[in-house]
């Protein structure tokens, strides 16, 4: 689309005199010439000064932060504007004229499902059930175990192992609210990336970003009945055990261990070499490694001492 057709199907009250096309939308950080972006947040604005986006979606009163040549869209509900305009630019379930490329020694189930412009490297076994969307790319030594389903755009690295039930690069789940209360859908039209020698459990959910990728990094586990929200970044060797989620745009850093039923808040980070013991809710970042229990959160050993204390008042 050109810039003055997105403005006139937003009904933005501007004009833009070098009507360029627009190539897709990104966040102000990871914009280029050529793309739109939006601030709605605040904690952002750092990232305003220096975008190199070609419009940017954003309150009047934030005009001013705006290099000269990136045209100001002003509005006082920006995120529901980009996701009106994000389904615009959603890409189509299966777009793709070539057919799928499967490297040698693969073995193909006949009830799985390839779709054009998938590619499957060599000595891949994906089993009955398996839906491997458009311009997918899988790796070398790959396991889809039976009904899992890898989005399209997906990249999944060598050495993997995924097992039945589990979902990569579904929807985000990422709403706009009007005024009145309604819920506009934010398309999710990013992907996910999951790198060499991870193993991912079943019937876990790994969600696509909104825009860029939701990345699980080198040799990390990943156990059933997980959730992984989007954009999240789950770093080298991290272990995820069962019913552990992450909110969106949290980050994990290497070593970290989730385990069963500890969740985050989103777009947080979490140091490298933390522990979260089971049930422990986290809602600020953590910045120094260590062993964390609780809701609130709290380190373990004091969380320990909290609990011989509520005993022994229970005694009493």
């Amino acid at each position: 689309m050109t810039l003055n057709d997105i403005i006139h199907l937003l009904e933005f009250d501007a004009q833009s005199e070098h009507n360029c096309n627009i190539t897709g939308m990104n966040t102000l950080k990871e914009a280029s010439e050529g793309e739109i972006s939006f601030l709605s947040d605040s904690k952002y604005e750092k990232d305003l000064e220096e975008t190199l986006a070609s419009a940017v979606i954003l309150p009047a009163s934030k005009v001013h932060l705006l290099p000269k040549n990136v045209l100001a869209l002003c509005s006082d509900e920006p995120y529901l504007m980009v996701a009106r305009l994000s389904k615009v630019f959603a890409k189509p379930i299966a777009s793709s004229d070539m057919a799928p490329i499967i490297g040698s020694g693969s073995v193909i189930y006949p009830t799985a499902h390839i779709e054009n412009g998938a590619r499957i490297g060599s000595n891949c076994t994906i089993m009955s059930g398996v839906y491997i969307g458009t311009d997918t790319v899988i790796g070398d030594k790959v396991i889809l175990y039976p009904n899992v389903s890898v989005y399209r755009d997906c990249i999944i690295g060598n050495n993997v192992m995924i097992h039945s039930g589990s979902v990569v690069g579904s929807d985000g789940f990422g709403y706009a609210h009007t005024k009145m209360g309604e819920h506009i859908k934010l398309y999710q039209n990013g992907n996910v990336i999951v790198e060499n020698d991870v193993e991912i459990g079943a019937n876990t959910t790994i969600d696509c970003a909104v825009f860029g990728s939701t990345i699980i990094k080198h040799g990390s586990k990943i156990d059933n009945l997980i959730q992984i929200g989007h954009n999240c970044v789950v770093g080298e060797h991290c272990i995820m055990v069962s019913q552990s989620g992450l909110a969106g745009s949290t980050t994990l850093g290497r070593n970290v261990v989730m385990g069963g039923q500890s969740a985050t808040a989103g777009h947080l980070t979490i140091a490298p070499f933390t522990t979260l013991a089971a049930r422990s809710g986290v809602t600020k970042s953590i910045k120094t490694g260590g062993v964390y229990s609780g809701f609130p959160l709290m380190e373990h050993k004091l969380w320990l001492k909290l609990q011989a204390k509520l005993a022994k008042m229970l005694q009493a």
